[in-house]
């Protein structure tokens, strides 16, 4: 697996990614200042940052072009912050997953903190974080795996969050692994895959 993680923020999934192992041969990022490049640096890894320029289209089709020149076969969204272009979607089907900050379907849609203020203001007693694979149907893939954590009284945004991530952080490298080992495997919408955790 010749894996591309895309980012625009903090990188904490991405630090966990690299910290758990899984090798990844380029880090996107469409931030140029984003603190995560600070890691993917930090432990080698080649990146690509393009500010936010030119149409959708454009910027995707020239991102997927230099995937296929680093013959990049799988992409892992953590922390990215845009919608992708039908053009990635066509040269990595099946190929794309992504960590959301609630238990899909609900809150779907959404970017990190709105999914954790919806939570909340919806009185959930149980949130958590879900891996699906990218369609074209926003946060609407099919779910690989999910993980759960309780809302508690007086909970924020903030401490919720703080929750959530720790969870995202082990349950994004290892459905890495899961694929990398080839044990995912898509049938329609139903993803068989090992139990969590």
């Amino acid at each position: 697996m010749k894996l591309a993680v895309f980012v625009s923020g903090r990188g904490s999934n991405l630090a966990a990614i690299l910290a758990a192992g899984i090798p990844v041969d380029v880090v996107v990022c469409n931030v140029p200042e984003a603190a995560a490049l600070g890691h993917a640096r930090a432990a080698g890894v080649p990146v690509l940052a393009r500010p936010d320029q030119g149409s959708r289209a454009e910027r995707d089709a020239w991102v997927v072009e230099r995937l296929r020149e680093r013959q990049v076969n799988f992409v892992a969204l953590a922390g990215y912050n845009r919608v992708f272009d039908r053009c990635v979607l066509e040269a990595f089907p099946e190929r794309i997953i992504n960590t959301h900050p609630s238990l899909l379907p609900a809150f779907a849609g959404g970017v990190d903190p709105e999914p954790l203020r919806l939570a909340l203001e919806y009185g959930v007693k149980v949130s958590g974080c879900t891996v699906h694979f990218v369609t074209d149907d926003l946060d609407h893939g099919p779910v690989i795996a999910q993980a759960c954590v309780p809302v508690l009284p007086g909970d924020t945004v903030a401490t919720l969050g703080e929750r959530i991530r720790g969870q995202e952080h082990q349950l994004l490298p290892a459905v890495l692994r899961w694929f990398a080992e080839g044990r995912v495997h898509l049938d329609g919408r139903v993803v068989y895959a090992p139990t969590w955790p």
